[in-house]
């Protein structure tokens, strides 16, 4: 029984497929019967319209007779010919300029071969003017049939769009061919929350002209004006390489508007006829530098990696994971992620085995100011290249914490390279900062010592041992960039240190290709990026609360704090001596730093000793002694030579 009314419960089942099956076979047939029944229709009143313009409404009798003809012939032509050129198969929706001019084509060869073979086989010739004139009137009704429709509901829609309450008013920067793409697919996208009101360009040729119906309103310059004219909320830029000052500029023209912007990246231009809505991005500070960004040769990269085995300090941080994902993408033969934070590294690495299942990848828990620990890890796994991204790095904090910044970012550096040395590394990479330059500050100063470490034990190595410095890294964590977001978020007020301050910046990827390439590629054993010219951080704070469609100062007021201890108004990439060795590849900076003096290894001892027992003035007063060049925040005297746990 149970099988039976299985068997009839599988039988109701499947009719209803087949019904819908044939239904849907047949609907294209059926669609393209009433394309083509509305077409002979409109063939026949063009006819009528033809010679009733010819002949009035007192027609010929002959003519009356003719018509009998000459109809069946004029139809049979015509819709033979049209299904010849596909034009019974009809996409209301998307039919556009190459359509249009099938359309045209196809009823210019219908009337031809109409027109020869009424000349052979008919004995009352139609006149030349009735047949031109038919033409016209079905071309534009054929035509009119068939944009008709989209045009209709292109119109609605975007009267529905702007009639909306939440319907945010565009403008869209570029009438190229980007903007005429993307206005397209705004116009038949309804979910759209966008109604564009025009477009702005800086080519006085378009200026008046129409594109999918907007107007061109006139040119860049003209942003601050129309926005206010037009109350536009989100300015759309359509320009995929519009540079970096342009997008800056046009900013600072809107600064005092409160609109929003987003951006087709330069990526999608070779989509060309796909741009889509989907494919704005938000425009962030991140693509405000002030200058191209840097792409490094992926393939040199590839080669450099592919197959060798890899360790990263500190994986579980912002340079060391964005290093970590990097690599993976190059088929490593394993990768191995060295750190402190377990939740954070735990979730990278989950990250990672989805991405890339067959990537050999482990994830250690370990501390780089245990010398054993780091051991274990070289001998277990035997990394061919190392790159060493654990530090303290957040300057107020190392000013109240010497020590701790002494223990982690020198000796915790010296146990890596040690590690490098012993296990036989092939490659060691440091990630440096500017800081490290002439430093007021114990971050800057103890990353610093850490380049003097591994030019230490580089002299005894065989192991190739590189410093890259950073600047800025733009997104990382506890950088300016998410910190201002963050108080914009909570509605301010956004604070900057100085109206003077200046830093370098980069972008996360930038840093990762300046590690991978110049440490793995034996450019030398110090690089910089070229970075352009420095930023100043309040213009980045005006511009980042401009971004979230506020005005500077009235939505987000902006408070200077003042320099922090350790802070600087700017940073220099390389010190004096630095520069005079520099040279310059693929953007970039290659020098040399001063030796580390003849008794580096007795102060180093000296500073383990002190940092150990917590006596800050006399870690301060070791790293004077080793950089002449650094400068302290504060002074030293001699109540703070003992340990703090004696005070």
């Amino acid at each position: 029984m149970a099988r039976y009314m299985d068997a009839g419960t599988l039988s109701t089942m499947r009719r209803p497929d087949t019904r819908w099956a044939a239904s849907h076979v047949s609907s294209p047939r059926l669609r393209s019967l009433l394309v083509l029944s509305l077409d002979a229709v409109m063939i026949t009143g063009a006819l009528c319209a033809a010679l009733l313009l010819r002949f009035g409404w007192m027609q010929p009798e002959r003519w009356q007779v003719a018509l009998v003809h000459v109809l069946p012939l004029l139809l049979a032509v015509r819709l033979g010919t049209l299904v010849w050129f596909g034009m019974h198969r009809w996409s209301y929706r998307r039919a556009g300029l190459s359509e249009a001019g099938r359309l045209i084509a196809a009823n210019l060869v219908a009337s031809l071969a109409f027109e020869a073979l009424r000349f052979l086989f008919l004995q009352d010739r139609v006149p030349r003017g009735v047949v031109a004139t038919e033409f016209l009137f079905t071309t534009a009704l054929l035509g009119a049939h068939r944009f008709a429709p989209r045009l209709v509901r292109q119109w609605h829609l975007d009267r529905r769009r702007a009639r909306a309450c939440d319907a945010q008013r565009a403008l869209i920067v570029g009438a190229g061919s980007a903007g005429d793409l993307l206005q397209r697919d705004l116009l038949r996208t309804p979910q759209s929350p966008w109604h564009v009101v025009g477009f702005v360009d800086d080519d006085r040729a378009k200026h008046g002209t129409h594109l999918n119906g907007k107007p061109v309103l006139g040119p860049i310059g003209a942003l601050p004006e129309l926005v206010r004219k037009h109350r536009v909320a989100q300015v759309l830029i359509a320009i995929p390489r519009l540079p970096p000052e342009r997008i800056g500029r046009i900013l600072e023209q809107c600064r005092d508007q409160g609109v929003r912007f987003k951006f087709i990246p330069a990526s999608f231009v070779y989509l060309d006829k796909r741009i889509t809505s989907a494919m704005l991005h938000d425009l962030s500070p991140e693509h405000l530098l002030p200058r191209e960004a840097i792409t490094f040769d992926r393939e040199e990269t590839r080669r450099l990696v592919t197959g060798r085995r890899i360790l990263v300090t500190g994986g579980a941080g912002s340079i060391g994971s964005e290093i970590a994902r990097q690599v993976a993408e190059l088929e490593p033969a394993s990768l191995i992620l060295v750190d402190i934070n377990e939740n954070e590294l735990y979730l990278l690495v989950r990250q990672l085995q989805e991405r890339h299942p067959k990537l050999d990848v482990s994830a250690l828990i370990g501390d780089i100011r245990d010398l054993d620990r780091m051991m274990r890890v070289g001998r277990e796994h035997a990394p061919q290249y190392v790159f060493h991204a654990a530090a303290h790095k957040h300057v107020p904090l190392m000013e109240d914490a010497p020590e701790e910044a002494i223990k982690n970012n020198v000796f915790g550096t010296l146990n890596v390279a040690l590690m490098a040395e012993a296990c036989g590394v092939e490659r060691f990479v440091l990630i440096s900062t500017d800081k490290a330059v002439h430093p007021t500050s114990v971050m800057g100063a103890s990353k610093r010592l850490a380049e003097m470490v591994i030019r230490d034990v580089a002299a005894r190595s065989r192991t190739a041992f590189t410093a890259v410095r950073f600047g800025n890294v733009l997104g990382s964590a506890g950088s300016v960039v998410p910190i201002f977001k963050q108080q914009i978020q909570r509605g301010g007020p956004v604070t900057v240190t100085h109206p003077d301050c200046t830093r370098y910046f980069m972008t996360i990827p930038e840093a990762v290709g300046l590690v991978m390439l110049s440490g793995l590629g034996g450019y030398g054993e110090l690089c910089i990026l070229d970075m352009g010219d420095p930023v100043r951080i309040s213009e980045l704070a005006e511009n980042t609360i401009t971004l979230a469609g506020l005005v500077p100062g009235r939505d987000i007021p902006i408070v200077y704090t003042g320099l922090r201890p350790g802070e600087k108004l700017e940073e220099t990439l390389l010190s004096e001596e630095e520069e005079r060795t520099q040279q310059v590849r693929n953007h970039i900076k290659v020098a040399r730093s001063p030796a580390p003096p003849p008794d580096f290894q007795t102060r180093l001892t000296q500073l383990e000793r002190a940092a150990r027992n917590g006596n800050v003035a006399a870690v301060i007063r070791v790293m004077r002694s080793l950089i002449p060049t650094y400068t302290p925040a504060r002074p030293t005297d001699d109540a703070d030579a003992q340990p703090r746990d004696a005070r």
